[in-house]
């Protein structure tokens, strides 16, 4: 599942560069371009004219470590030690005091460089204490910012651990449904082989040779997470060609409709279907017979699946030895929303009828 706050194809997005290592000091750098945006001003601010050129530089280098000395000290101590764990009063305690040391900090050190907080004729109380009250609030504004930045971030990371647990649970998931169906698989065809054997050696020889064939693709192929339709299909046809030379009264037709070979589906989605079909349709008195059909219409692929019905019919509620719940839910996690199955039986006939929507 990939997922937010990934890099796809190199290209960078928004929670990646928020996230990703690689980007800190991309970060850092667009964070103290903002902050020496925010304090430049002091540098050029009208009435500081009058001061000399290292005075101003010197008070806008102390606001600007004020504002990094906020900045970073709510991003990595106040915000992670207090805000992140629900200690919100000691949070705003300890952000009030954190403003009013860095507030004290620059009026010492305006006040030593420029004399007074703004050098205007006979400043009175109210300018400074309009101007105090602006850097309290700019101060104010900046934790919060700040602050804001650094949940949302934690948010982030939060959603991002929390998509790979679901995609690394799914797929453990799918796994396990899946090597549920292999040994059970397995088993049937070396049954079918050793019954063979002691029957008609030369047709065994035959059958262990698409025995092979079928162990190739359970063992490579079936762990790719997708394989071609039109090999999947093969893989049907030989193992429905296994049961027609185990017994003799079997019969069994291949359908195909539509542009086959170029889709691509998860591997071991059909032989549960067809596996049960061969199961149910097993009569040593009467003729049996299986139908096998797929469609390819658009982005979309019909599966239909019947079986003659015995004589006298063998128990049901199984699919493929596992289990029509785990192969639901099977479905259900590859294509979620995605699919339509339906089973239907009548007097002479059971039918799968599986539409997935590519």
């Amino acid at each position: 599942m990939h997922t937010a706050g990934t890099e796809r194809g190199g290209s960078m997005t928004i929670n990646s560069f928020l996230l990703s290592p690689h980007y800190r000091i991309h970060r850092h750098f667009l964070l103290q371009s903002a902050v020496l945006l925010i304090t430049i001003n002091v540098f050029w601010y009208e009435p500081l004219q009058i001061v000399s050129f290292w005075k101003r530089l010197g008070g806008c280098l102390a606001y600007f470590l004020s504002m990094d000395t906020v900045i970073y000290a709510n991003l990595y101590l106040l915000v992670p030690r207090f805000l992140l764990k629900n200690r919100f009063g000691s949070y705003i305690g300890a952000a009030i005091l954190m403003n009013l040391v860095v507030i004290t900090f620059l009026s010492i050190t305006q006040g030593a460089l420029f004399e007074v907080i703004l050098p205007v004729r006979n400043p009175d109380g109210f300018a400074t204490f309009i101007n105090t009250f602006s850097g309290i609030l700019t101060l104010g504004f900046v934790t919060a910012g700040s602050a804001a930045i650094s949940l949302f971030t934690h948010w982030l990371r939060y959603n991002l651990r929390i998509d790979e647990l679901e995609s690394t649970t799914l797929q453990s998931e799918l796994t396990f449904l899946k090597n549920q169906i292999n040994p059970h698989f397995l088993f049937n065809m070396l049954n079918n082989a050793n019954v063979l054997i002691k029957r008609n050696p030369e047709e065994a020889s035959k059958v262990l040779f698409k025995l092979e064939d079928l162990l190739r693709y359970q063992i490579n192929d079936s762990s790719r997470e997708r394989v071609s339709l039109a090999s999947d299909i093969r893989f049907l046809n030989d193992y429905l060609n296994l049961e027609k030379i185990r017994r003799d009264n079997f019969r069994f037709t291949m359908e195909q409709e539509g542009d086959i070979e170029s889709i691509w589906i998860q591997p071991l989605l059909f032989i549960p279907f067809v596996e049960n079909a061969v199961k149910h349709s097993f009569d040593s008195e009467h003729p049996s017979s299986v139908r096998v059909s797929f469609k390819v219409d658009d982005n979309r692929l019909e599966f239909h699946c019947e079986n003659s019905k015995p004589s006298v019919a063998v128990s049901k509620g199984k699919v493929g030895g596992i289990g029509l719940a785990n192969i639901q839910r099977r479905l259900g996690l590859l294509y979620p929303g995605c699919y339509q199955l339906e089973l239907k039986e009548d007097e002479n006939r059971y039918s799968v009828i599986l539409s997935i929507t590519l």
